[in-house]
């Protein structure tokens, strides 16, 4: 592996950007997500003998709990920005600050998910959902939400390990959490081994159950000092203002995920789910196949901003292009073989969520339909996603928020809603606008990385530090 000169602080040289370090950073994160992966593909296959409602109330009350979820977890992002940096920078005390600081952003997270139990039902009721659809959904949130903290915990310390180049013990941790979750379905969504027959809300209960567990090992791992290295020496308590500047960046980083799946919320919410329980289980199907390419394209872009970040921090910000272009080929060819299969087997892709008699005639014809144009989405998604990070690494927070917000609430959720509700346009329209967006996100973030305002930003304050200190 290639590796650069030590700086003229005596820091300790990080390795040049190259194909093998990238994959070397990415196999355990492409597990990790590729684990989340497979929670969410199993809990729909194994609730979908139970029938389209329960198949509709599980895949969708998973994405409203992302959607809920979304704005801390956007926040603790930042973690891994601030981890990289400042390991690259030879200062591994101060990468663990900003890890306790992520979980202070998780403590805060439950402690708004408790009172928000008690508006499930109504925000379902304003959002149409009706029925049985409604009662299942309702009570999935419900459980979900009692392990809010603990996911945001999660995510908060594996961008801190991630950043300081330990991809392996998150992995470990998602490993543990997927297995726990599977083995939970199996037990309480039929009623295995003498517990009761859960159904819906037994794939809540392994959820919850699961992510708590898994945090717990984690906390205690990152107390100890486990999987970090030879433990610094120094107290790695954060101070205010440096909880205040991860906040700085991290919040326009959180609002960035969180306003966008705001809109995609709107979306199956407000404008998938008025064309009937059969339309969305079947677009929530195409999210959750989708969910295998997308997933494993930002592991990559993450193990990607993590070489940004370091190189950054080394003071090599002109390491930052071929970074960028190593990863973003890497997420193109995996998202476009992905494309591939969903043109030449969208209708077997579709059967595995199909059991006996639980699907209406139309839902798999459906499905293929949108699968198929699903395709032409999917390097358009890899390129922002792998921009998109790049520049979180960087610190350039704030441009993403805009370009994402303006893009989706003023073009893909307003253009959603006027296709289908009043033109009638149906699935395929409100599908093809997907594609709309993420390649007109592509193009924006692109442009941006290529301006080099990130080369301007400094993230840790290191740089106005040392500017002041000289004399």
């Amino acid at each position: 592996m290639a590796s650069a000169p030590a700086s003229p602080s005596g820091r300790a040289p990080v390795a040049a950007p190259t194909l093998r370090r990238l994959l070397v950073l990415a196999w355990p994160i492409v597990v990790s997500r590729s684990s989340q992966v497979v929670v969410g593909v199993s809990d729909a296959i194994m609730v979908a003998h139970l029938g389209e409602p329960a198949l509709a109330a599980t895949t969708t009350g998973a994405l409203n709990t992302f959607n809920v979820l979304i704005l801390p977890m956007g926040v603790v992002f930042i973690v891994s920005s601030f981890a990289s940096q400042l390991v690259g920078r030879g200062d591994p005390l101060g990468a663990r600050r900003y890890g306790w600081c992520g979980l202070g952003v998780a403590l805060l997270a439950q402690a708004a998910c408790m009172p928000g139990i008690a508006l499930v039902p109504g925000a379902l009721s304003l959002a149409g959902y009706r029925g049985e659809v409604l009662h299942l959904m309702t009570g999935y949130l419900q459980i979900r939400l009692l392990s809010g903290g603990a996911a945001i915990g999660i995510e908060a310390l594996s961008n801190y390990y991630g950043g300081i180049g330990n991809t392996r013990l998150p992995m470990a941790v998602s490993l543990a959490a997927m297995v726990l979750n599977v083995l939970g379905n199996w037990i309480l969504i039929d009623g295995h081994l003498g517990a009761p027959a859960l159904g819906v809300q037994g794939a809540a209960t392994a959820s919850a159950l699961s992510t708590g567990v898994a945090f717990a090992f984690f906390l205690c791992a990152f107390v100890l000092g486990l999987g970090a290295g030879r433990r610094p020496a120094g107290r790695a308590r954060p101070t205010a203002a440096q909880f205040w500047r991860m906040l700085r960046f991290g919040v326009p980083s959180g609002f960035n995920w969180f306003f966008e799946f705001l809109a995609f919320a709107f979306f199956v919410n407000l404008v998938v789910a008025d064309l009937g329980t059969t339309t969305l289980a079947a677009m929530m199907v195409i999210f959750q196949i989708n969910s295998v390419s997308f997933m494993p394209a930002f592991a990559v872009a993450s193990a990607g901003a993590i070489m940004v970040g370091q190189s950054i921090g080394a003071g090599r910000p002109d390491d930052v292009p071929r970074a960028v272009r190593l990863t973003v080929s890497v997420a193109g060819v995996w998202q476009g073989l992905a494309g591939v299969s969903y043109l030449l087997a969208p209708a077997w892709l579709m059967g595995a969520f199909v059991s006996g008699q639980s699907v209406t005639a139309e839902f798999v014809p459906m499905g293929v339909v949108m699968l198929r144009v699903s395709a032409a989405w999917q390097f358009f998604d890899a390129a922002a996603t792998t921009f998109a990070e790049a520049l979180r690494a960087a610190g350039d927070t704030t441009f993403a928020l805009w370009a994402r917000t303006g893009l989706a609430w003023l073009l893909f959720a307003p253009g959603t809603y006027a296709s289908v509700r009043w033109l009638g346009a149906g699935y395929r329209a409100a599908t093809a606008w997907l594609v709309v967006y993420l390649g007109l996100l592509a193009v924006v973030l692109v442009w941006r990385f290529q301006r080099g305002a990130w080369r301007r930003i400094d993230l840790t304050g290191e740089q106005t530090v040392a500017v002041a200190a000289v004399p």
